[in-house]
C-alpha cells in the first residue's frame, strides 16, 4: 500500500489507528487489573485449570461493555475483530496491538500480564485436553462425543447395549430418577462386557435426580374402558375390536396388542370354545355380543362390532355356539381407572395447593359459571415460600402458562394466561417451573445423597442436576469428599434461568475439581428462559465454557421425534447438526435410539469439515464446483497455459 505522509487520508488513517490503539489498552489494563484482583479466587483453582480459570475472568471483563462499535471499527481496518476470542482472550488482544504499533509506531509499554498468556493453538490443546478427561477419546473422523441416556429395558438387554457402542456411543448415560441400583449395576456390566467384545471404551455418566418440582395426583375418574371397533368414514365396521380375557389370579399380558385387556374368574374363562357368544349389557345399559374367536391355556380372545363400555362388575354371560350348553356367567373384576386432567384456557384461575390431596378439575353450575376452580397439589410445596405474587409459572415443559396472582398460607392462586387456543390438560406429575422466583430448594435431595455412594463407586462422570448456584457445587464436592472414594467428574447441568445467571461462579468453583463440564438441559432451560431466547441463552453457555475450555455437553430432545418414531423433522436435522458447537451431544432413549445414533454420527462428521466451535472451516466447496462461471474462467486459464 503507498501512501503520501503528508496527505490528509494518511493523517485521517493514523489517527483511527491510534484511537483504537488506545481503546484496546484500556479494555487490556482492565483484564490485566481484573487478573491481579483475583488472585485469592485463583488460589482455589485446581492447578490444571488455573489458566483457564484466569481466561474465563478476562473474558467475563472483556464482555461487559458493548463492543460492537469497536469491532465495526477493527473490521473496516482490516484487523481482528476480537470474534474468536474466547479460548485465548489476552493473547487476540495483543495480536492486534502488535499489528497496530507497527502502524502508528507508538510503543507505549503494556501493562505486565496477571499470569502466564494463554496463545491461540494453547487454548484449543486445553479444551481438546479437558474433553479427554472428562469425555474420554474421541472417534476417529469425529470430535464430537455422543452420549446416549440408558432406557429401563437396558439392565436386562445386553445386545442393546452392545449395539449402542458398536455404533458410536462414547458415554453411557444412567438417570437415577429412574430404576434402582441394580439395574444400574446390570446395565454397567454389560456396558464393561460390550467394551471387551468390541475393543472399545465408554464413559459412564450418572445423573442424580435433584428435587423434581411437579404437580401432585389428581382424583380418579370412573373405572371404564371404551372398546371400540375401527370403523371408516362412513362409519361401517372395517375391523372388530379385539378383547384379550384372562385369569384374574394369574394376570397374562395379551400376546398381541389389544383394544381391552379384561380380567374374569378362571374356571368361567376355561370353559370358553371357540364360536362362543359373551352377551352383555354395557355401562351404558346396551345389549353387546362379543365372539370368541380364539383360545389358549394363558386367555382367550373375543371380538365385537359396537363400541362397548365395560366397568368393574359388568356381567358376562356365555352362550356355546350351539346353545346346548348350559348358560354360565362372570363379571369383569377390575378395571384400571382412567387418567384424570384439568382441561385449562386462558382466563381460568387455578388452585395450586401446598397438600398432596388429590386435585380435581373445576366445578359449573347449570348457567356455565365456575362454582370452584380446578385444583392441583405440588410435590415440593415450600417453593411456595420463596413465590411472590406478579411472577410467572409453567406447567409440563411450557404447554401451559400463568401468572401468580395471590399466595396464601395453604395455597397459590394462579390465572392461566397462556395455553393453546383448544385449551391443554393439565395431568398429575408434571413439570412446574417458577423462572422469576428465587427458589432457595437444594440440589441434593435426601435420595440424591442416598444414591451418590453408588454413583462414587461407579460412575465416571456425576451430574448436578438443577445447578442453580456456587454452593450447590460446592455442596457436591464436599460429599464426594466425604465418601473418601473414587472422585467421578463434576457436569453442571444448568436447566433454570438462575443456573444460567450464576454460570461464571458456578465454574470457577467447580474448576476447583480435577474434571468438569456443562449440560445445556434445553427442554427446562427453555421454558425458564423463553423459547425465543432460547438460541442466545445456548450461545452465551458456549462462549462462556470455551473461555474456561470447559467441554460443553448438548442436550435434551436431539433428534427425539427420530429417536421415538423413526422419522427425524427437518428441524431437528440442522438442530443435531448445530450441537457441533459443543464437545459432546446426547440422545434419549427411544425404540430408534441405535438408528438415531447412526444419524448423528454421519451428522457429526460431516459438520467437523465445515464448522469448529464458531470458525467456518473452508475445505473445498462443492457448489464451486458446479458453477458455470468457474468453469468458464477455468477453460480461459487452460487457453492461456495457465
Amino acid at each position: 500500500m503507498s501512501v503520501e505522509h503528508g496527505g490528509s487520508g494518511y493523517q485521517s488513517s493514523n489517527q483511527e489507528y491510534e484511537q483504537v490503539f488506545e481503546e484496546l489498552v484500556v479494555i487490556r489494563d482492565r483484564l490485566v487489573s481484573e487478573g491481579v484482583c483475583s488472585q485469592p479466587l485463583l488460589a482455589q483453582i485446581h492447578a490444571g485449570y488455573r489458566d483457564s480459570a484466569r481466561n474465563l475472568l478476562h473474558y467475563l471483563a472483556l464482555r461487559h461493555r458493548d463492543l460492537r462499535p469497536l469491532q465495526i471499527r477493527l473490521a473496516a481496518l482490516g484487523l481482528s475483530s476480537l470474534g474468536r476470542a474466547e479460548s485465548h482472550v489476552l493473547a487476540t488482544i495483543d495480536a492486534v496491538l502488535e499489528v497496530l504499533q507497527r502502524l502508528t509506531g507508538n510503543m507505549t509499554e503494556l501493562a505486565e500480564p496477571d499470569g502466564p498468556t494463554i496463545d491461540f493453538s494453547t487454548g484449543e490443546r486445553l479444551l481438546v485436553e479437558h474433553t479427554e478427561a472428562l469425555l474420554g477419546p474421541a472417534a476417529p473422523g469425529r470430535g464430537v462425543r455422543i452420549m446416549v441416556t440408558m432406557p429401563s429395558e437396558a439392565a436386562d438387554d445386553y445386545e442393546l447395549v452392545y449395539h449402542l457402542l458398536q455404533q458410536g456411543m462414547e458415554c453411557m448415560r444412567i438417570n437415577c430418577a429412574h430404576d434402582d441400583a441394580e439395574a444400574w449395576s446390570r446395565m454397567i456390566a454389560h456396558l464393561r462386557r460390550a467394551e471387551l467384545a468390541l475393543g472399545k471404551k465408554c464413559r459412564v455418566v450418572m445423573d442424580l435426580g435433584g428435587p423434581k418440582l411437579r404437580t401432585g395426583p389428581l382424583e380418579a375418574v370412573a373405572s371404564v374402558v371404551k372398546i371400540r371397533p375401527r370403523r371408516d368414514e362412513y362409519g361401517r365396521v372395517i375391523a372388530p375390536a379385539r378383547i384379550w380375557f384372562y385369569p384374574a389370579d394369574q394376570p397374562v399380558a395379551s400376546p398381541a396388542p389389544a383394544d381391552a385387556c379384561l380380567p374374569v374368574d378362571a374356571g368361567w374363562l376355561k370353559r370358553l370354545a371357540v364360536g362362543d357368544k359373551i352377551r352383555l349389557i354395557d355401562a351404558r345399559h346396551s345389549r353387546r355380543t362379543f365372539r370368541v374367536v380364539d383360545c389358549v391355556d394363558e386367555g382367550c380372545w373375543a371380538e365385537a362390532d359396537k363400541t362397548t363400555y365395560i366397568v368393574p362388575g359388568t356381567t358376562l354371560r356365555q352362550r356355546s355356539e350351539t346353545g346346548k350348553r348350559k348358560l354360565r356367567t362372570t363379571n369383569v373384576v377390575y378395571v384400571a381407572p382412567r387418567e384424570n386432567s384439568l382441561l385449562l384456557h386462558p382466563g381460568d384461575q387455578l388452585i395450586v395447593t401446598r397438600d398432596q390431596l388429590p386435585g380435581r378439575p373445576e366445578v359449573r353450575d347449570s348457567g356455565g359459571q365456575v362454582l370452584t376452580p380446578a385444583r392441583i397439589g405440588c410435590s415440593i410445596p415450600t417453593v411456595f415460600d420463596d413465590v411472590q405474587s406478579g411472577e410467572s409459572i409453567w406447567f409440563d415443559d411450557g404447554k401451559i402458562g400463568g401468572v401468580v396472582e395471590k399466595v396464601e398460607s395453604t395455597q397459590v392462586q394462579v390465572r392461566i394466561t397462556q395455553t393453546r387456543l383448544q385449551g391443554a390438560k393439565l395431568r398429575a406429575d408434571k413439570g412446574i417451573n417458577l423462572p422469576e422466583s428465587k427458589l432457595s430448594l437444594p440440589a441434593l435431595t435426601e435420595q440424591d445423597l442416598e444414591d451418590l455412594s453408588f454413583v462414587a463407586a461407579h460412575a465416571d462422570v456425576v451430574e448436578l442436576s438443577f445447578a442453580n448456584r456456587a454452593s450447590d457445587v460446592e455442596q457436591l464436592q464436599a460429599e464426594l469428599q466425604r465418601l473418601d472414594g473414587r472422585q467421578p467428574a463434576i457436569v453442571l447441568k444448568i436447566e433454570t434461568r438462575q443456573g444460567f445467571e450464576n454460570l461464571p461462579d458456578m465454574l470457577l468453583t467447580a474448576m476447583r475439581s480435577p474434571c468438569c463440564g456443562v449440560m445445556i438441559a434445553r427442554g427446562d432451560l427453555a421454558v425458564e428462559c423463553g423459547f425465543e431466547r432460547m438460541a442466545e441463552v445456548q450461545e452465551e453457555i458456549l462462549w462462556i465454557c470455551e473461555a474456561a475450555h470447559v467441554p460443553v455437553i448438548w442436550a435434551t430432545q436431539v433428534l427425539e421425534t427420530l429417536a421415538k418414531e423413526g422419522m427425524p423433522s427437518r428441524a431437528e436435522i440442522t438442530d443435531a447438526a448445530m450441537g457441533h458447537r459443543a464437545e459432546c451431544v446426547m440422545l434419549n432413549k427411544g425404540p430408534h435410539v441405535l438408528h438415531a445414533v447412526k444419524t448423528l454420527d454421519n451428522i457429526l462428521r460431516r459438520m467437523q469439515a465445515h464448522q469448529a466451535k464458531k470458525r467456518s472451516m473452508l475445505r473445498e466447496l462443492r457448489l464451486s464446483t458446479h458453477s458455470a462461471a468457474m468453469k468458464a474462467g477455468n477453460g480461459h486459464q487452460a487457453d492461456n497455459g495457465s
